[in-house]
């Protein structure tokens, strides 16, 4: 055993932000330390910034001028007296550069050591040692300025995927099916690695085109001591991200989870490493192959505390301090189920393209634990990743653990900005994933439903919710005669109407107060006698029909308004009831499906353009989108340059299409 001292950690600076930063946060504290944030401009007033003890400001907007600039992290850790740094997940976690930074600082650094990050942070390095190790690998070849692409991806074999070498969380990552789409796919794949990493060397790898992603947690501390903690499957996928991950894998038994856990173990020793990893593999039928070493904690670790009993970040500070792991292999189990599904704003009807905005409602349902970075009135910027929460649930069986956290999906209250929870219920919910089909290729090929579509008699409810608390707000807001009932009338008189739209259904609800102070609503063909037994700021409780309906109301501006009951949250656009002048759609206008900022251009006013054809490329939160033409045809207005930021639902490009012969 190493001769390594115990060096208590007082003060932690966390290099993160969001989610991961409030998790070690919540850790540092229940273990006696002192925490640090540092924030970005945007990210001024999020809750980890307000949790943590101390809180630095960097002084920039995007990740490369604050959280992915070396300098100014270290700068903070010394000001404000640090004698530990946590790097969270992403960002600078697998930086060798920056772990040498903190060290020379004088700063111990929670995570493996600097020669470790070197050998794993290239990616193709950590291939090489691997097979020195005996452990399967797939084949892969660099890509060099004055490399033959072509050469490389014949080597390999179509299809092909191209990587990011100091990659991670799916970007820079381009799956390329034949020679015509590779060399803009490895163009794409270096600019998306370079804004999210600082470094734009990629690679080609063979790609399975359905296989299991299964990764194996280790823990390795300053002593010599190594053990896995059994493995995880991170197969449902959508570019390249994992969304849904569970412990243990549905298809790993006994022997093969033994296998897998020996391979994990002999690459953590090959490279000497200490704290917390994951080792990923691919797996396909009994076999796997290597794919990478997560130097780092993982997005997904919750899964795995869920059914070990430990806690990986404090397990990770205990190792930074010195401290032996104190247990071996043979005194490590695990028992039940974990599924951990992720929150994200974005647009699964529209290619899963990010969304942000602002949270307006945030009320998670009781039943599972909740990793988030964000509470009602948060903004979920396109300058970083828009996890919006991790859900995780522990339950004694996996079909149990799925059917919870389907549940507890749906009866949290999210509103105000479009997110995933709807295609994530569906997933879950899916007979393919009950039966543990789950292999990388799940969602194209199983294709889970991306929106939930509201019975009509679910839209109604809703919609009768809305309209009746929003005659109360009006009538306790009424600066005269306030002590009449609502709704009363002296006189026989047509019943009030309130229209809505919910996405492309519309539906008008009629309502007419009775002497019992009951009220008549007529939906449609709906006649309904609807009684309101509490109505608050926020609450309404109604009897429809003799079925009991409680709802939470949301009224924001330009009539727009948030409901959420048993039907789930709906939004509802309340219809003028005058038409709006100026409306008038711009025929052949290309909009921006999602925030972002416009990072290329490609055609000019007057250009003609094929079907196809690559116009602009827009980011957000670090991934790119490619704008091409819908039709052969004339560009004649181009409406932004490289550098713009635009708004979701922005004219770019105004395209006249080409008359057919």
């Amino acid at each position: 055993m190493a001769d390594v001292g115990i060096q208590p950690i007082r003060r932690l600076l966390i290099a993160n932000r969001g989610e991961i930063a409030r998790r070690v946060i919540r850790s540092a504290h229940d273990m006696g330390m002192d925490t640090v944030a540092i924030y970005a401009d945007s990210d001024a007033n999020a809750p980890f910034v307000r949790e943590a003890d101390t809180a630095i400001a960097l002084h920039g907007s995007g990740s490369t001028d604050t959280y992915l600039n070396i300098a100014k992290v270290t700068d903070a850790a010394k000001r404000c007296g640090a004698d530990a740094v946590h790097p969270g997940y992403g960002f600078l976690s697998e930086s060798a550069q920056f772990a040498a930074a903190v060290e020379a600082a004088g700063i111990r650094w929670v995570g493996p050591s600097v020669t470790a990050l070197s050998a794993m942070g290239d990616k193709l390095a950590a291939k090489r040692l691997m097979r020195e190790a005996n452990v399967p690998t797939l084949p892969a070849v660099e890509l060099t300025a004055d490399g033959d692409l072509a050469a490389a991806a014949n080597e390999i074999g179509y299809p092909v995927l191209v990587k990011a070498a100091a990659g991670g969380g799916g970007r820079g990552m381009r799956i390329v099916r034949e020679a015509a789409e590779l060399a803009e796919a490895v163009a794409s794949a270096r600019r998306e690695a370079a804004s999210a990493f600082g470094d734009d060397t990629v690679f080609l790898e063979r790609w399975l085109t359905a296989p299991r992603h299964v990764e194996i947690q280790i823990l390795g501390d300053l002593h010599g001591n190594l053990v896995h903690l059994f493995e995880r499957e991170c197969s449902i996928q959508r570019r390249h991200q994992k969304i849904i991950e569970e412990a243990p894998s549905p298809a790993v038994d006994a022997a093969l989870r033994a296998q897998m856990g020996a391979a994990a173990v002999a690459a953590a020793q090959r490279i000497g490493y200490a704290s917390a990893g994951t080792v990923e593999f691919l797996v396909d039928g009994g076999q796997f192959w290597f794919l990478e070493v997560n130097a780092r904690l993982q997005v997904e670790h919750p899964v795995t505390e869920a059914i070990t009993g430990l806690d990986l970040v404090r397990e990770q500070l205990r190792i930074a301090e010195g401290e032996p792991l104190g247990y071996g292999q043979e005194d490590v189990a695990f028992s039940g189920h974990a599924i951990e599904a992720r929150l994200y704003a974005e647009d699964p009807a529209n290619d899963f393209l990010p969304s942000g905005g602002r949270v307006c409602a945030w009320e998670p349902a009781p039943g599972a634990r909740f990793d988030s970075g964000i509470e009602a009135g948060s903004d979920v910027s396109i300058e970083f990743d828009p996890m919006i929460a991790k859900v995780i649930v522990h339950a004694p069986t996996r079909r149990e653990a799925a059917g919870r956290l389907a549940r507890v999906l749906e009866k949290t209250r999210l509103q105000g900005v479009t997110n995933n929870r709807d295609f994530l219920v569906a997933t879950l919910r899916e007979p393919a994933f009950l039966e543990g089909d789950t292999t990388t290729d799940f969602i194209d090929r199983v294709a889970p439903s991306r929106t939930r579509g509201l019975a009509s008699a679910e839209l109604r409810d809703a919609a009768i919710a809305a309209a009746l608390h929003a005659q109360w707000q009006r009538r306790a807001q009424a600066t005269v005669l306030q002590n009449i009932a609502s709704g009363w009338r002296n006189s026989i008189m047509p019943p009030q109407m309130t229209a809505f739209r919910c996405g492309e259904a519309e539906l008008t609800v009629r309502y007419q107060a009775q002497r019992d102070g009951a009220f008549k609503v007529q939906v449609e063909d709906a006649e309904l006698s609807v009684a309101v037994f509490a109505n608050g700021d926020a609450d309404i409780d109604l009897e429809i029909d003799g079925r009991r309906v409680a709802a939470t109301v949301m009224g924001l501006e330009h009539g727009v308004w948030f409901v959420h009951g048993p039907f789930g949250d709906v939004e509802l656009s309340e219809l003028p009831r005058f038409p709006t002048a100026g409306c008038a759609e711009v025929s052949g206008g290309l909009r921006a499906p999602m925030p972002g900022n416009v990072t290329a251009v490609h055609v000019a006013e007057g250009a003609a353009v094929a079907q196809g054809q690559l116009l602009l490329v827009l980011e957000a939160m670090k991934m790119e989108h490619r704008i091409t033409a819908p039709a052969a045809g004339t560009v004649t207005e181009l409406l932004v340059r490289a550098g713009d930021q635009v708004d979701n639902g922005a004219l770019l490009i105004v395209l006249e299409a080409n008359q057919e012969s």
